[in-house]
């Protein structure tokens, strides 16, 4: 899934099956030759953030083309469906309901929302701190990416040390909000 979030920000008409295809005959390492790829060519959109979750997928994007975050959007999903078909033998949509999108209109909205996104598994009772989720771009935040880098984001919140800070503070109330919503979910 992370090596789809970056090929799908260009714009292309190759299948990502048949881009790894083709990383297979070069006999390259995938990372590398994805970067490379995407560097060269003009993106759709730009991830400024994500988290991967087990049940569903967090991004924040800006969109540097007319239709772009729909395009995106689009390739991904289809592209994933298609993939995990065929690796379960299943047929059918595998996504439900359409993506949801909120406009970001200010910098102080996009920290918090940030902040949300990057205590989401935290929130979910996965791991205990959010630098231990491994599918999001909290440590690219902190300027420690592990695996593929797929933020580009260099506003003012990339790599501030006050950041960690600023999200670590909120863990206990956020897990504490999941539980209200799970116990007011529960009486209804």
């Amino acid at each position: 899934m992370m090596q789809l979030l970056k090929y799908y920000q260009v714009e292309t008409s190759r299948k990502f099956s048949d881009f790894i295809a083709l990383k297979g005959a070069l006999k390259v390492d995938l990372n590398i030759f994805l970067e490379r790829t995407v560097r060269e060519k003009e993106k759709i959109v730009q991830i400024i953030a994500y988290c991967l979750m087990p049940t569903h997928i967090h991004l924040i994007l800006k969109q540097l083309v007319d239709e772009g975050i729909s395009k995106y959007y689009g390739n991904i999903l289809n592209s994933y469906s298609r993939y995990f078909n065929t690796k379960h033998d299943r047929k059918g949509p595998l996504w439900e309901g359409k993506f949801k999108n909120v406009l970001v209109d200010t910098d102080e909205q996009l920290l918090h929302l940030t902040r949300y996104l990057h205590l989401n598994p935290v929130t979910a009772f996965l791991v205990d701190r959010p630098e231990e989720w491994s599918l999001s771009s909290f440590n690219e935040y902190l300027g420690y990416p592990k695996g593929l880098k797929l933020c580009e984001y260099e506003g003012l919140i990339k790599k501030d040390p006050s950041y960690r800070k600023f999200v670590s503070d909120r863990v206990t109330y956020q897990q504490e909000l999941a539980k209200i919503k799970t116990l007011l979910l529960e009486e209804n």
